[in-house]
């Protein structure tokens, strides 16, 4: 059995917070089964300047049927600005309005947080 959303983006804040590092909800999905969107803030050399990376739920063809629990996620847009982010997080909610978006901070890898596959579609 699988880790509803709710409690796996919650142990996700916690183990971040735990590590110094800034998570929040931007927005609270379907408890039971929503998908999960990550955008990750880039430390940036300008004060002016905000980019962020974008990591989408990955397919279902990446899951290991061995550890039920782990969820994957493919980087969909590395170093964008935040509207392109928003733009595709809207263009998701069109076809899925039940999806969690978590934004995190101050953490340079996600690797130790979450799995990353390629994406196959790149």
């Amino acid at each position: 059995m699988r880790l509803t959303s709710e409690l796996w983006v919650a142990a996700l804040i916690r183990r971040i917070r735990g590590d110094n590092g800034f998570a929040y909800l931007a927005e609270r999905g379907s408890g039971e089964a929503g998908a999960i969107f990550i955008k990750k803030r880039l430390a940036s050399q300008s004060f002016h300047e905000e980019l962020w990376e974008l990591y989408t739920p990955a397919p279902q063809s990446a899951y290991d049927e061995r550890k039920p629990d782990e969820r994957s996620f493919i980087l969909s847009l590395p170093n964008a600005d935040s509207e392109a982010c928003e733009k595709r997080l809207s263009a998701e909610k069109k076809f899925d309005s039940d999806l969690w978006v978590l934004e995190i901070e101050d953490i340079a890898d996600l690797t130790p947080y979450i799995s990353i596959v390629p994406d196959p579609y790149a």
